[in-house]
């Protein structure tokens, strides 16, 4: 999301009259995204920040500033911190940043905060978005977040939900087609949660429906999914629709059922297994990858068990852990956070070896099979590719550079946690 964020804001500026530059140092304005979903990420941009300094001392007319959830978190406060910083605009006023801009360059202020959380009941989007991939593009559906889970900073970052009109997401995704993207990703906080503002009133699977539809589009895929949220229907299109990728990212954060309640996750274990065992019972074979939070306060030991006996019970292709830490204004804010540190970073290290031992048997079994890749770019070795399967598995195998953006089919022959490798055995198509 906040990739998507950055392109939409590079396209405005440059729509302005700016242009992207290499380097800092022969920047006349810098601009950070910022992400708070975790405290590792906002002290980050803090110290970016702090390196910034020097060049802005030996440049003072260079304009710095920021934009996203640390932003919109912070507001008044960073300008406060940061010397020189000229600019803080949050998550809903981004596309006022080049107005904001030329009232600086007209010296009308020497810093601008800008974080209010306006009432508009769809998103803000733009035409000009500077995309980094002429095939494969980010498309928001929706924004916001309505569930208030104990530990999310999302709902008072990024406000209550607010979803686009299905008409405009349709010609969005057409323009995009007809301009050479082939795999497009729908994004939301909570995209199954998605309601057509129009009279029509499409669900999220209705939606999808039309999406998958279209007839330039050769692969879709969408995240993130709240497990409370997903349902029969949307599993019925993704299994009539082959242009759907056979892929779906389902946050547990925890096995324990009594964590899942502190954490106001509205799912229990038996509720989120069970649509487990509904996606593992279709006729396709999906992928499923999921989020975990280790050492939520109150966690004990037999709970954290219970997140570990989840993973080898679902077998998952690939997860994100953290440990917790305590995000502003969200409910967890104020409970005694009593797991020690190095307590919470054993746990992660435990959680984390496991679902490499899971990575690794699940990707072993690959060897032998045949898919249709996309090549998103150039490996590591010489004359090697990168692509994803339909499942979203990294494939890496040897080819010429003219193959990037196209469809290859290969056989997959090795396999280590992360990454398989593979064999050409057909011509692009």
């Amino acid at each position: 999301m906040n990739v998507l964020d950055s392109e939409k804001v590079a396209g405005l500026l440059v729509n302005a009259g700016w242009t992207l530059t290499a380097a800092p140092d022969s920047a006349d304005l810098v601009l950070y995204n910022t992400c708070s979903v975790r405290e590792k990420a906002a002290c980050r941009v803090y110290a970016h920040l702090g390196q910034m300094r020097g060049l802005k001392r030996r440049r003072p007319e260079m304009l710095l500033g920021v934009m996203g959830c640390v932003a919109q978190q912070e507001g008044e406060e960073m300008i406060r911190q940061v010397d020189g910083l000229n600019l803080v605009v949050g998550t809903r006023r981004w596309h006022l940043i080049p107005q904001h801009l030329d009232r600086l360059l007209d010296g009308e202020a020497a810093a601008i905060v800008d974080v209010e959380m306006d009432a508009e009941p769809v998103p803000v989007e733009v035409d000009n978005v500077l995309r980094a991939n002429p095939f494969r593009a980010f498309v928001t559906i929706m924004e916001g977040c309505d569930n208030y889970c104990a530990y999310c900073v999302v709902p008072h970052v990024r406000g209550r939900e607010r979803s686009r009109p299905a008409a405009a997401i349709l010609g969005e995704i057409r323009n995009l087609t007809a301009r050479g993207v082939v795999e497009v990703m729908l994004l939301g906080q909570n995209v199954n949660s998605y309601r057509d503002p129009s009279p029509r009133g499409l669900t999220f699977a209705g939606l999808l429906d039309e999406i998958a539809g279209l007839p330039d589009l050769r692969r879709l895929r969408f995240t993130t999914s709240h497990p409370k949220d997903f349902d029969r229907d949307v599993l019925d299109v993704m299994l009539a629709r082959p242009t759907i990728c056979r892929q779906l990212h389902l946050p547990a954060q925890s096995g324990s059922s009594a964590v899942l309640q502190a954490m106001n996750r509205k799912y229990t274990r038996a509720e989120y297994l069970a649509k487990v065992d509904m996606i593992r019972a279709a006729p396709e074979e999906f992928s499923l990858s999921s989020d975990f939070i280790v050492g939520f306060p109150g966690e004990s030991a037999a709970d954290f068990e219970e997140t570990l006996s989840l993973l080898e019970y679902v077998g998952f292709d690939s997860i994100f852990s953290f440990m917790y830490s305590p995000r502003p204004n969200t409910a967890a804010a104020g409970w005694a956070d009593t797991i020690p540190v190095t307590e919470k970073r054993e746990r992660l290290m435990t959680l984390q070896a496991l679902q490499e031992r899971i990575q690794r048997a699940t990707n072993r079994r690959e060897i032998g099979r045949e898919h249709r890749v996309l090549v998103d770019g150039r490996g590591r070795e010489p004359d090697q590719l990168a692509s994803r399967t339909d499942t979203n598995k990294i494939v890496h195998f040897h080819g010429p550079s003219n193959l990037i953006g196209c469809f290859v089919d290969v056989r997959i022959t090795g396999a280590s946690s992360h990454t398989l490798q593979a064999e050409r055995i057909d011509h692009r198509s």
